[in-house]
């Protein structure tokens, strides 16, 4: 396991110490959420974009018409 070291001011640190007290967790433990939350975004996006180039232009807009049509029929 690694180790991570930053430098924040005291009155954040209290102040996220106090937010992980709240949530019932270690500071540590929030840290890694929030490390888990932003490494999921960016695989996320990263997977969007692979398939984006992947993909073909004209039936993504074909589909993305026929879903505004299938979306405009239910609107009251």
């Amino acid at each position: 396991m690694g180790t991570m070291t930053i430098r924040i001011p005291d009155a954040k640190h209290e102040r996220l110490r106090l937010l992980a007290e709240r949530h019932g967790t270690s500071l540590n433990k929030l840290v890694e959420e929030w490390a888990n939350v932003a490494l999921a975004q960016h695989d996320a996006e990263a997977r969007f974009r692979a398939m984006a180039a992947r993909g073909n232009t004209e039936r993504g807009l074909a589909l993305l018409d026929k879903l505004d049509r299938a979306l405009a029929t239910k609107r009251p």
